[in-house]
């Protein structure tokens, strides 16, 4: 038997949340002028596409691995290398559909047992939901970054 926690917010709330967040995230790349998405970096951070490979290795590859318990190592290296900014925008909305695809099947259940994401971290799948969310958030205020330095107007980050 399986036992639920207190709910705060309904799932479905939840990935409204974070395709808020991943909305925001792709405004953040289309604003990118081609060779500076690949290229600019500050302090010795990465530059926004090496973030982008980052945060399309996490999303679904997770998501995933939660959905059908397959604890699988990250991979942040792409089957497929992307060398244009269009090529990023075009992974992004085919993960948006995949992290909806496998968002239904997760049950309210399912937000309270543990799961080892990626073999290294074993929290319960809410709080890897929410690691999700975060770190994107963390990415995209290094964008932000990055597009002031650039002279370019980031979106506000509340307009989800």
């Amino acid at each position: 038997m399986k036992t639920v926690a207190a709910q705060v917010i309904t799932p479905e709330d939840l990935l409204k949340h974070w395709q808020g967040h991943r909305a925001l995230t792709r405004r953040v790349i289309e604003l990118f002028p081609e060779k500076d998405f690949f290229e600019f970096s500050i302090g010795g951070m990465r530059p926004f596409a090496k973030l982008a490979d980052e945060l399309l290795a996490i999303g679904v590859p997770a998501l995933k691995g939660i959905v059908n318990r397959e604890i699988q190592p990250y991979k942040e290296e792409a089957d497929e290398k992307l060398i244009f900014k269009a090529q990023y925008l075009e992974k992004w909305d085919e993960a948006t559909e995949e992290i909806n695809k496998y968002w239904q099947e997760l049950s309210v259940e399912d937000f309270s047992e543990t799961f080892n994401l990626f073999g290294q971290y074993e929290f319960p799948v809410i709080q890897n939901v929410l690691y999700f969310i975060d770190n994107e958030v963390h990415h995209r205020g290094q964008g932000y970054v990055y597009l002031r330095a650039l002279n370019i107007q980031p979106p506000f980050f509340w307009e989800r």
